[in-house]
């Protein structure tokens, strides 16, 4: 990793980044608004957890909608991403440094650090995300509300079925290979060694490939019109589009080449513009991706699995809420998820909704959208 060829953040007014250490040994970036101390009492904390592969950056909208709101607004750069130091992005290093609970106490020592007893509200997507949930599940007390996003929680394995219930997990990943037309999980192939290479260096450049990436889960992608699975089985997985059910044997930077948009669709993509993914693109080619990749790692072990296990029964009971873009197949790619967020993990969810002409980007793609509705579940609390 080289910190020499770190480019100027395109940052809007009020927002600032910087370093803090916390007491998990992180050296954490991150992007904060709302700083300005006025009052006698603190402004509350709003903390936002980006996904993979992005970044803090990935919420510079809702850092000035929020902030201008009242609240005093962090976006960390998470462990293995961007700017935050200290984590172990060798493959052969400690990488079950990133299992979820370390995740989870990452949050609270960057809470911690920042002075404050607990969170107004802590909102992930994508996998931060489960990030949010857990932390949301494991101390209510520190995280007084929670938002998901994307990525819906369906609450802690059950602990007298986790080792079955991972065996048959990957029992079904495995079929895939066995298919007419042999496909591979995404997430079981970031666990492999090759899957940073591949990015990192891909074919085609890594700026062409995080457009492809970005494009492909995106709204302005027509075929992504997401539906409810019936089953985690080979066959109802491979409904999933190339980005998240891979044919095999082909790299994701080869699955999402060939949706590649023309330079009339880039330059018409007025939510992410070139001179914004340029942001990401640096990132991610001074870094590479193998820190944000010992995530799923972690996600796909059996033993992270049965670890989660002893909360076996535990409920998220702050009030929480969930928004997706209506165009996102991540609501849908781990079959009933959705529905048990809604029915089992949560007990006071405030509201669920997917946006229309979002996709998987939803903060980024319906930023004013997403941000009034932040306001609203925010202004209930």
């Amino acid at each position: 990793m080289n910190n020499s060829t770190l480019i100027a953040l395109p940052l809007p007014d009020g927002v600032r980044s910087r370093q803090i250490q916390i007491s998990t040994g992180l050296d954490m970036h991150v992007l904060e608004a709302g700083f300005e101390t006025h009052a006698t009492s603190p402004k509350p904390l709003v903390v936002l957890l980006h996904g993979f592969p992005e970044l803090a950056f990935s919420w510079r909208h809702q850092l000035t909608a929020l902030s201008q709101a009242g609240f005093h607004v962090i976006a960390p750069d998470q462990r293995g991403y961007g700017r935050t130091l200290g984590g172990d992005d060798a493959f052969d290093g400690n990488w079950r440094a990133s299992n979820m609970l370390q995740l989870v106490d990452d949050v609270l020592a960057l809470v911690n650090a920042l002075g404050h007893t607990h969170v107004h509200a802590l909102i992930g997507h994508d996998f931060g995300s489960p990030v949010a949930a857990w932390c949301a599940l494991t101390r209510p007390d520190v995280f007084r509300s929670v938002v998901l996003m994307s990525a819906p929680f369906s609450g802690p394995p059950d602990a007298a079925t986790a080792a079955q219930t991972h065996s048959l997990l990957t029992q079904e990943v495995a079929a895939l290979e066995q298919l007419p037309e042999p496909r591979q999980h995404y997430q079981w192939y970031y666990s492999n060694r090759q899957a940073n290479e591949d990015m990192w260096h891909a074919p085609q450049g890594l700026h062409d490939f995080m457009r492809a990436y970005y494009h492909v889960k995106s709204a302005d992608w027509a075929p992504n019109q997401p539906y409810r699975l019936k089953a985690w089985q080979a066959s109802e997985l491979a409904h999933l589009p190339h980005y998240y059910v891979m044919p095999l044997g082909k790299t994701m930077a080869q699955a999402v080449a060939e949706f590649m948009p023309d330079a009339a669709h880039i330059h018409a993509c007025q939510w992410l513009p070139d001179s914004d993914l340029a942001v990401y693109s640096a990132e991610y080619a001074r870094r590479g991706y193998q820190g944000g990749l010992q995530w799923y790692r972690c996600g796909t072990d059996r033993d992270e699995f049965i670890a989660l296990s002893q909360f076996s029964g535990q409920t998220i009971h702050v009030p929480s809420a969930f928004m997706a873009g209506a165009s996102d197949w991540g609501v849908y790619q781990f079959p009933g998820a959705f529905e048990k967020m809604q029915t089992q993990a949560c007990s006071d969810m405030r509201f669920c909704e997917l946006i229309p002409g979002a996709g998987h980007w939803v903060q980024q793609e319906q930023a004013q959208r997403v941000n009034r509705r932040l306001l609203d579940f925010l202004n209930q609390l």
